[in-house]
């Protein structure tokens, strides 16, 4: 769709929206995370407070570490349904969704500045840390009552997607609704533990051959990591299991931009890319056709796994160059 098709709407236009309506169907975007489905089922367990009849869908397993707030729902058979996407900038990250449900979206609820404008309605705020943070917001304004597992889904949105509150895009607003959450009987330090410093055998594997293989790149400002599809056979590590992986990037001291290059086809691979100050990561993966967030973005590179290096590396060189932190002109 085009830009000039879809409504922007703020909070009060879009709770209208949600009180007009009675059947939903609420997407995630592959490889979940936890804003994401944090945002969904929030959703959902506020629809069903408020007497509507929701179902949450994604297109891959949900891992089952979310399962403290993440349940099956029910199959909604119905010819009104009301289709909407939750933390999706792009149609072309519902995967398996894309084709029954990609061009069916009539409310799309994100906070990616990189939101391509598919939905025919879009309720944007991209100076929110999370789509958690949007939908706490849109709960208050339905007058919902947040009880405490829809408190753990929007904690848990909220915290993973500012890396347990450490990133740039926290905002005081974040930390004030982190503290109105951290009221129910949610266990934020479990919660915390779940997500941020747990880890199974296979994964340290994992890692450790991501990092044995590990490249530097211009002046050693950049970091490149590759998981191949090799790598995810012998570890039994694959999908969801390699959420993490690319938060490695960003501990290295020195380095302005982290790339993690996952294969995910024989001829496709999913970038990651974490930046600091001064790079701009949505902007060198818009180059490339993806997007995302200043300090976090990411596309999908089809081609030999060198062709693909290739590709980002070029970009981010170009990028560093712009920024003035690096200059091919010095080599």
């Amino acid at each position: 769709m085009s830009k000039k098709q879809c409504k922007e709407l703020n909070l009060r236009a879009a709770a209208k929206f949600f009180k007009k309506r009675n059947n939903f169907a609420i997407l995630t975007h592959s490889s979940p995370d936890g804003d994401t489905l944090g945002a969904a089922y929030a959703l959902y367990y506020g629809l069903k407070e408020m007497g509507k009849t929701a179902e949450v869908l994604c297109p891959d397993i949900i891992p089952s570490k979310y399962s403290y707030f993440a349940v099956t729902t029910d199959h909604i058979k119905s010819d009104d349904l009301t289709v909407v996407a939750v933390d999706v900038a792009d149609n072309k990250l519902f995967g398996a969704l894309d084709a029954e449900f990609g061009g069916r979206v009539e409310l799309c609820i994100d906070h990616h500045v990189s939101n391509v404008r598919y939905a025919d309605n879009l309720l944007l705020d991209s100076k929110a840390s999370a789509a958690c943070e949007i939908i706490y917001e849109l709960l208050k304004k339905l007058k919902v009552n947040i009880n405490d597992v829809t408190a753990k889904a929007l904690y848990t949105g909220i915290a993973t997607d500012t890396g347990c509150f450490k990133y740039s895009n926290v905002t005081a607003k974040t930390h004030l609704i982190a503290s109105e959450l951290i009221k129910y009987d949610i266990n934020a330090a479990e919660i915390n533990r779940i997500m941020f410093d747990t880890k199974s055998k296979r994964l340290l594997q994992l890692e450790r051959m991501v990092l044995d293989t590990a490249e530097y790149h211009f002046d050693d400002k950049c970091i490149l990591l590759c998981v191949t599809a090799a790598m995810q056979e012998k570890t039994g590590c694959s999908g969801p299991d390699l959420e993490g992986i690319a938060v490695i990037s960003r501990s290295v001291e020195g380095v302005l931009a982290g790339i993690t290059v996952k294969q995910t086809g024989d001829r496709e691979f999913k970038i990651s890319l974490r930046t600091f100050e001064p790079l701009d990561g949505a902007a060198i993966c818009g180059s490339l056709g993806g997007g995302g967030h200043k300090a976090a973005a990411g596309v999908t590179l089809e081609g030999t796994l060198e062709e693909v290096k290739a590709k980002i590396l070029a970009a981010v060189g170009e990028g560093m160059e712009k920024a003035n932190v690096w200059s091919s002109a010095d080599k």
